[in-house]
């Protein structure tokens, strides 16, 4: 079912082929939605809802009483859940937030380093395949646990539920205590969030969370008058497995990804033939009884997925730092030597009993992770992205003089005098 690409006789790591997600071939469209929410507000909010969603929502910002009725009529068993979720990402997430520290350079010269959180975070949650609450929950206790007063989040009002996004967003964001939610959705939302609409809602500061093509195509718009994440793209995991890892399990983690949808990429790397066989077999087996096998067979057989043959697990690091995975399963004989020597991933899962889907929902560990290689140069979401580091100057006049030659010499040098008379004028 997976194509083959043996690797096993290079040294070297080719460029591995990825879904298509061409942000490039959107911009354009993007920039011009973002910009009709920049000048004509709620009126292109409503067009673009009716446009792509097929509905008119009665009202861009949802009422008070439809989120307390989400929350009273959600499932006890789902409840329960996020509530489980919601307290795990909160602990996990509050490992992240740095301690402030006090640096003394010298009698009387003190430096303090301080995190502070932006004022307002927007975060946007889609509606597209799936209903996704475990999203509200990832992007919005991320945001709390960083300190942020004000959240707003933003989710397409759905034809079947009113013109109101989906009930279990809404219960989910009732449940954290996010009271202002627009029934937006798309580029258009994020040029909400990021611009504002009088009446509807203030402009944020940072604009968090997953969406399709035009959602990361708006954030790229967006991105040089607000703090943005990642521009997300399809779903991606990557195995490495070798010979004494379960063929099954690895075979039931490559379908629960390419559940997602037909761009899922399902990467296995191994040194194992034999494994490699054993996954396929298994894979025959799970994919014909998954509820969703007609999207997942897609997945599985197109370009972004394969089986890579390498020669050891050496070489399966390398090709698995080359590519830079979303998500990172390790299942081998150490996996704790292999993950010493791992770079670049956006979430790692270690051992048999780690699989993403643990990640996806009650880990601790935050889902919204950098794709499309993307890993090799950010992070996944995390209190940090809702943070600003600030460095706070604490000099007497004892410490000022012990670098004031040094600071008039630097000033004099760059010619720069009046630099130098602010420190003369102190002393």
């Amino acid at each position: 079912m997976l194509r083959r690409l043996d690797l096993s006789a290079r040294a070297d790591v080719p460029e591995l082929p990825r879904a298509a997600h061409d942000v490039d071939r959107v911009l354009d469209a993007a920039r011009e939605l973002v910009e009709a929410v920049r000048v004509d507000g709620a009126e292109a909010l409503v067009a673009q809802a009716v446009r792509f969603d097929r509905v008119q929502p009665p009202t861009l910002r949802v009422p008070r009483e439809a989120l307390d009725a989400a929350l009273a009529g959600l499932d006890d068993g789902v409840r329960a859940a996020l509530e489980t979720a919601i307290g795990r990402v909160r602990l996990a997430t509050a490992a992240q937030v740095p301690a402030g520290v006090t640096t003394t350079l010298g009698t009387g010269a003190v430096v303090e380093q301080r995190w502070v959180p932006v004022a307002r975070a927007g975060v946007y949650v889609p509606g597209g395949k799936a209903v996704y609450p475990s999203s509200v929950v990832m992007n919005v206790v991320a945001a709390q646990v960083a300190g942020v007063e004000r959240i707003v989040l933003a989710s397409p009002p759905q034809a079947d539920h009113g013109g109101l996004p989906h009930p279990t967003i809404l219960a989910a964001a009732a449940m954290l205590g996010v009271d202002e939610v627009l029934a937006a959705g798309g580029a258009g939302a994020i040029g909400a969030l990021a611009y504002g609409v009088p009446g509807v809602v203030d402009a944020v500061d940072v604009v968090t969370g997953p969406g399709n093509v035009f959602v990361a195509a708006a954030k790229r718009v967006v991105g040089g008058h607000v703090r943005v994440d990642a521009e997300a793209g399809p779903t991606e995991i990557l195995v490495i497995a070798d010979a004494t890892a379960d063929a099954d399990l690895v075979a039931a983690d490559l379908v629960s990804q390419a559940e997602h949808d037909e761009l899922a990429a399902a990467v296995l790397v191994t040194d194992s033939l034999a494994l490699a066989d054993a996954v396929d077999a298994a894979l025959e087996v799970r994919v014909a009884a998954t509820p969703h096998a007609e999207r997942v067979r897609v997945s599985l057989a197109a370009e972004q997925s394969a089986t890579i043959l390498v020669a050891d697990l050496d070489h399966a690091i390398a090709v698995s730092d080359a590519y830079a995975p979303e998500h990172l399963e390790i299942m081998t004989a150490d996996d704790d030597a292999v993950v010493a020597r791992i770079r670049n991933a956006g979430a790692i899962f270690v051992g048999a009993a780690s699989p993403v889907s643990l990640g996806d929902y009650a880990a601790g560990s935050n889902h919204v992770l950098p794709t499309g290689g993307q890993a090799a140069r950010v992070s996944g979401l995390g209190a940090a992205t809702f943070l600003r580091p600030q460095q706070v100057v604490r000099y007497d006049l004892e410490g000022l003089r012990g670098v004031a030659d040094a600071v008039v010499a630097l000033a004099e040098s760059e010619d720069l005098p009046a630099h130098a008379e602010a420190i003369r004028a102190r002393l």
